[in-house]
């Protein structure tokens, strides 16, 4: 399969299925001499687990990373680093009596119509299960940026229309399972997909990444543009639909006096930019959004056919988050992470 793999001076391929034996990730281009042990990517995978709260699914993976080859005597040594996680709680046979169903919302008809084989055990290939190998290599990558200081978090901004208002600390998300640092929005959140979960249906919302401490000068015009890349990045997280980068969608709106970011001597004054401008990174915290479609796995009955054309009626039991949200953040950082990795490592090669 073609388009398994992203980056350039740091490139990743992933590999392996939700239902398969294991996933996995094949790094290449991590600089020698990074301290790295499989603890450090384990914390990372933590944070993408499915927690107690009320959005999460039941199923329960370990997710015990093994690193299995470009280390030595806890350190990279600049050759391809390979990462497994083996899957421990896949229930296949759940999705036997739908197996020649195209369930709506997910990759079933498209990956038949694409390969004329699919692997219709959770999705296969196209699982949110693949993310996870995005995170172990997002940690790979976090290491290389905290040797520049580049520090990267996340908060929900929005879940099924309620958004939050109070954002000027974000540490406040850590007070929730939803990770909202607007306490308030929070509880109302949670109140929503308590009722949505009750009807059968899920919810989708919005998450906002913000990069801090990026050097000005990241990015290639005029097709690898740093904003390109990271919405390509944030793009290929299968759940997610939209990506804004700075004023995003807002930006139309305004006037050109308003949109631009005016240059004091301390600096920008504004960042409607998001930290990019003309594809290269000024200085400025990098800022994107994503929009979250709802989980399309749900009890709910929906309309759809088989395999042979016929109509049918279907209802998708088994364990299923509600929401994404806030499992998909830590992919979100993880992709931001890889991006700029990739750049930084391709500024150096050019300096």
């Amino acid at each position: 399969m073609s388009g398994s793999s992203f980056g350039k001076a740091f490139n990743i391929t992933t590999f392996g299925e939700s239902h398969g034996k294991a996933i996995g990730v094949v790094i290449q281009g991590c600089p020698p001499g990074l301290v790295i042990d499989e603890d450090i990517i384990q914390k990372a995978l933590d944070k993408r687990k499915p927690g107690d709260g009320v959005s999460s699914t039941k199923r329960r993976e370990p997710d015990h990373p093994i690193i299995l080859s470009g280390t030595f005597n806890g350190q990279t040594t600049g050759t391809p680093i390979m990462i497994l996680i083996e899957n421990k709680d896949a229930k296949s046979k759940s999705y036997d009596p739908i197996a020649s169903f195209f369930r709506p919302g997910h990759g079933d008809f498209t990956y038949q119509a694409k390969y004329g084989i699919r692997d219709y055990r959770g999705g296969g290939r196209a699982s949110a299960r693949e993310t996870a190998a995005r995170v172990a290599a997002g940690a790979v990558a976090q290491l290389v940026l905290d040797r520049q200081n580049i520090k990267i978090n996340s908060y929900t901004l929005e879940i099924g229309g309620i958004r939050a208002l109070k954002i000027d600390d974000i540490s406040e998300k850590e007070k929730n399972y939803l990770q909202c640092p607007d306490l308030d929005a929070a509880h109302k959140m949670e109140k929503k997909i308590k009722d949505i979960k009750s009807k059968g249906d899920s919810l989708g919302g919005i998450v906002e990444i913000i990069a801090l401490n990026v050097p000005p000068g990241l990015g290639e015009p005029v097709f690898d543009k740093l904003d390109a890349d990271i919405a390509k990045a944030l793009m290929s997280i299968g759940a997610v639909k939209a990506v804004e980068i700075g004023a995003g969608i807002r930006a139309p709106e305004m006037t050109g006096f308003e949109n631009n970011d005016q240059i004091f001597s301390d600096g920008f004054q504004t960042n409607h930019s998001g930290g990019i401008l003309a594809g290269i990174s000024n200085g400025d915290d990098i800022i994107a959004r994503v929009h979250v479609k709802p989980i399309p796995s749900i009890l709910k009955p929906q309309q759809t056919i088989d395999e042979k054309g016929s109509s049918i009626e279907i209802s998708t039991e088994g364990r299923h988050d509600i929401c994404a949200i806030p499992r998909i953040n830590k992919v979100c950082e993880a992709m931001m992470a890889i991006v700029l990795t990739d750049h930084l490592l391709r500024q150096k090669i050019l300096g």
